[in-house]
C-alpha cells in the first residue's frame, strides 16, 4: 500500500486504518457493556468474538506496518486462536457448525496465526537492529518497558487462556469472574507500556476499556454470574 502513496499519504491511511482498528477492537467492551447493563449481569453477546478477531487484525497490521511496535504487534496476533474457539462453541451450540465450516475455519486462523508469527518476529528484530549504536542504558531502558508490555499481555493471554479451559470444560462458551480481575490488572501493564513508547492510540484504548472491566467486576460481586453467546 505504502508504494502507491506518498510518505503522508501513507501516515494517514495507517493511522485512519489504526483508529477504526481500535474503534473496533476496545469499543466491543462497551457493546458488552450496553448488553450488561440491559441484562442486570455480566454478558458476553456473541457480536463480540467477531469484533474481537476483526479488530485484532487491523491492529495486528498497524502495528507491524506502520508503529513497529513489539508490544503491539504480540498482542493482536495469538489470541485470535482463542476468539475462532468461542466462535466455533458458539456454532456448535445452535446447530450451525458443519464439518467443512469447522475444519475450514479454524485452518485459516492457524494460517493467519503462522503469518501473524513471522510479522512479529520481523517487529522483534527491526526494533532490535534499530537500537545499534545507542549507550546500553537507553536500550536497556527501552528494552525493560517493552518486558512491562509482555508481562501485560501475558496476563491478558492468561485471562483468555482460563477463559478457553472454561468454555473447554463445559463445551460452551462461558467467561469465568476472574476474567475481569485479570484483564484490569494487564491494562494498566499495557498501558504503563505503551505510554512510555508514545503508542497513543493502543494507550487510549486500552484505558478505554477500564470502566468496563471495573463495572463487570461489580457485576460479579454482586453475584451474577458471566454468560456469554446472548
Amino acid at each position: 500500500m505504502d508504494c502507491f502513496l506518498s510518505d503522508a499519504g501513507a501516515a494517514v491511511f495507517w493511522q485512519a486504518l489504526g483508529a477504526a482498528g481500535a474503534l473496533i477492537f476496545y469499543g466491543r467492551f462497551y457493546l458488552q457493556w450496553y448488553v450488561s447493563e440491559r441484562r442486570g449481569r455480566s454478558v458476553i453477546p456473541v457480536a463480540f468474538w467477531y469484533l474481537s478477531g476483526a479488530g485484532s487484525l487491523i491492529l495486528l497490521l498497524y502495528g507491524v506496518f506502520y508503529l513497529k511496535s513489539p508490544v503491539g504487534a504480540l498482542s493482536h496476533c495469538f489470541n485470535s486462536v482463542i476468539y475462532a474457539r468461542n466462535l466455533v462453541h458458539i456454532w456448535r451450540e445452535k446447530g450451525v457448525l458443519t464439518r467443512r465450516l469447522n475444519w475450514g475455519f479454524q485452518g485459516g486462523v492457524l494460517l493467519f496465526v503462522a503469518v501473524g508469527t513471522a510479522m512479529v518476529a520481523h517487529v522483534w528484530l527491526h526494533r532490535y537492529q534499530s537500537q545499534a549504536g545507542l549507550p546500553p542504558r537507553e536500550i536497556a531502558r527501552a528494552w525493560a518497558w517493552v518486558a512491562v508490555g509482555v508481562a501485560g499481555q501475558g496476563l491478558f493471554a492468561l485471562r483468555f487462556l482460563i477463559q478457553w479451559a472454561a468454555t473447554e470444560a463445559r463445551r460452551k462458551s462461558v467467561v469465568p469472574a476472574v476474567f475481569w480481575h485479570i484483564s484490569l490488572a494487564a491494562t494498566l501493564l499495557l498501558l504503563a507500556s505503551h505510554l512510555q513508547q508514545r503508542e497513543w492510540l493502543y494507550a487510549l484504548g486500552l484505558l478505554s476499556t477500564a470502566p468496563v472491566y471495573a463495572r463487570n467486576i461489580y457485576f460479579t460481586h454482586r453475584g451474577r454470574a458471566p454468560r456469554t453467546g446472548d
